[in-house]
């Protein structure tokens, strides 16, 4: 039953946000390390069944799911992989060193339980380093380092350790789980970007439109936008959106004019990011995101970022080029243990998605006959 007391399928505000904290939990609880996305792959396919007409997996690992229009062909992308680590050597005493997988600050690590995904089943351990104790004036002084530190399993040695199922290119994630916080705020590991595959996830459910869809959940994002790469060239969409997350500027430590976004005021079209080297999004999906918010109502928020790329970046350069654009919500402590996202930005993202694509943008045509 849902929140209403109605059944599940009534299609109300209150089940439908309960069927998005569902969906967000348990894609935010589940592990999917740069390269190791399956877990993910198989909630989203378990999520779409029945709610698109095509779904399959490509050499890649990417999960491209589609709802057939006609010839137009919309790409919708959101990348499934979280960071993470991978063990690179079993020390004699049964500790292991580690790489990371994608981009970590190293001081928040310290004191983390950590999942290790062996080839006998899932087992916990814990980020080790050195004690502040024992350190001298001039080692507490300087910020811990990534190779400073280890995982430890409780074993005793490093054949114990092999036993377990664990050795060199073992995947590694952090072992958090999805809470509430106030009002209408969660918190979790890999909002970045679960958050964009929930979102993808329901507008898939909802949408009805002319065009073709394509809802790529792609791989590798967080180590060289990987899965988008291959995907946008393989299915050579008019135009595309990714999902993903953008750092807001309202919290201690950053401040609006470095990112004028807050939460709870709407998702984020990204008019440029990385200060341009990412992406510059076409003129003609700007105004069709605008238009559609402005006649429906909707919040959102447009941004000029000058941190990190998104999906959009490779996306928008295959072929002869795809105008690009990309939907984010507003996520604090991104690529932490602890991101936290408002909720009402999520739904205000999947309504504006799913409202715009009834139309479509006013994109260059094709050259007819292909490329010369």
């Amino acid at each position: 039953m849902a929140d209403c007391g109605c059944t599940s399928d009534c299609g109300c505000a209150a089940n439908d946000r309960s069927r998005l904290v569902r969906l967000l939990a348990r894609l935010s609880n589940a592990h999917g390390v740069s390269g190791h996305e399956g877990e993910i792959r198989a909630i989203v396919r378990e999520e779409l069944a029945g709610h698109v007409d095509e779904c399959y997996e490509d050499r890649m690992g990417n999960l491209i799911a589609v709802k057939r229009g006609d010839d137009f062909r919309v790409m919708l992308a959101s990348h499934m992989d979280e960071i993470g680590f991978m063990v690179k050597y079993v020390e004699k005493e049964g500790f292991l060193r580690f790489a990371p997988i994608g981009g970590w600050y190293a001081p928040m690590l310290t004191g983390q339980r950590v999942v290790l995904h062996g080839t006998k089943g899932p087992l916990l351990g814990v980020l080790g380093s050195k004690p502040p104790h024992v350190m001298d004036d001039e080692e507490r002084k300087k910020l811990l380092k990534i190779e400073e530190m280890f995982i430890d399993v409780g074993a005793e040695n490093a054949d114990e350790a092999r036993a377990l199922g664990i050795g060199p290119g073992t995947p590694v994630t952090l072992d958090r789980q999805f809470c509430s916080l106030c009002g209408d705020r969660v918190s979790g590991k890999a909002f970045d970007n679960r958050a964009g595959v929930a979102l993808l996830v329901e507008v898939l459910r909802q949408v009805e439109s002319p065009s073709t869809i394509y809802g790529v959940f792609t791989v590798q994002e967080e180590v060289g936008l990987k899965g988008a790469k291959v995907s946008s060239y393989a299915l050579d969409p008019d135009c595309a959106v990714a999902t993903d997350v953008t750092i807001p500027g309202d919290h201690p430590g950053v401040q609006l004019k470095d990112a004028p976004v807050e939460m709870g005021k709407g998702p984020v079209v990204s008019i440029a990011d990385a200060n341009g080297r990412g992406i510059i999004a076409h003129p003609a999906m700007l105004s069709w995101i605008r238009e559609t918010a402005e006649t429906n109502g909707i919040p959102v928020q447009f941004e000029v970022g000058s941190g990190g790329t998104t999906d959009a970046s490779s996306i928008h350069l295959s072929r002869e080029g795809v105008p690009s654009t990309v939907l984010s919500t507003p996520a604090r402590y991104i690529h932490s243990p602890v991101e936290v996202i408002d909720l009402k930005d999520l739904e205000a993202g999947i309504r504006l998605l799913v409202t715009a694509l009834k139309t479509r943008p006013d994109i260059p045509p094709r050259r007819p006959g292909g490329l010369a």
